[in-house]
């Protein structure tokens, strides 16, 4: 009885060190591509001209907010980083205007605002520009209304961006709802 408990032990032993082993070597495996991969380098984002009304393209901001919300045609842009990047135009229901310029990122769903706007029509670069995750929220959730059904493709895990093209087409005349199945 003692011996079969001994050579359990044994080959126990022996399968944690063939495990760790074939490990090591699938992560090495993996490394390979990864060196292959280039790290995301985020390009100088340039602050477009301040938006005029005439270029200003509603969409549903989502949740039943009360406010209304645009972005700047003129300043939709889709970077070699594939980060797009637009000026929101918000109308609160109070009737304040909030202008910002910003940038998303579809495949990890974050945001970062660039530069604020100001009544008289000029920019001033936000503080400390970062990058954050946009979480859903109940209401005012037009950052993930714009990932959702307008910037972002959802064909694949990554959520390549659309082109700019799509995009202007997509808020000119409303996302297309998939049917239900």
């Amino acid at each position: 009885m003692r011996a079969n408990q001994r050579l359990r032990g044994i080959l126990f032993a022996g399968l944690l060190v063939l495990a760790g082993t074939a490990g090591a070597q699938w992560r090495l495996f993996e490394s390979d591509f990864d060196e292959n991969a280039k790290p995301w380098k985020e390009i100088e984002a340039r602050i477009p001209a301040y938006p005029a009304a005439e270029n200003l393209l509603r969409f549903d901001g989502g949740g039943g907010s009360p406010h209304r919300f645009f972005i700047d045609a003129r300043s939709l842009s889709l970077g070699e980083d594939e980060v797009v990047r637009y000026t929101l135009f918000v109308r609160t229901a109070g009737g304040a205007i909030n202008v910002s310029f910003e940038g998303i990122r579809c495949g990890e769903r974050q945001l970062k605002v660039y530069a604020l706007g100001h009544v008289d029509g000029k920019w001033a670069r936000a503080r400390n520009p970062q990058w954050r995750r946009i979480e859903y929220r109940e209401r005012n959730n037009h950052h993930g209304v714009l990932v959702q059904q307008y910037f972002c493709t959802g064909e694949s895990r990554n959520f390549p961006p659309r082109s700019v093209n799509d995009v202007l087409e997509l808020l000119r005349h409303g996302p297309r709802l998939e049917p239900m199945e």
